[in-house]
C-alpha cells in the first residue's frame, strides 16, 4: 500500500517520530496519533488524526 522508501521519511507532525504502518492508516511510535491513508496517499494532518494509545511507549 505505501512504498517502504515512503514510510522510512514519513514523520509525525506533532512530536516528529517516525510511522509504522498498521491496518490501514500511520501509527506515531510515540504519540500513537493515527493518520488515515485514503486511495493510497497518506493524510499526514493533525485535524485528521485519531488520537489512540496504540504504539505508545
Amino acid at each position: 500500500m505505501i512504498d517502504k522508501e515512503l514510510l522510512e521519511i514519513l514523520a509525525c507532525p506533532v512530536c516528529k517520530e517516525g510511522v509504522d504502518l498498521r491496518q490501514d492508516r500511520l501509527v506515531c511510535r510515540k504519540c500513537g496519533r493515527a493518520y488515515p491513508i485514503r486511495d493510497g496517499i497518506p493524510v499526514m494532518l493533525i485535524d485528521e488524526a485519531e488520537i489512540s494509545t496504540e504504539g505508545q511507549e
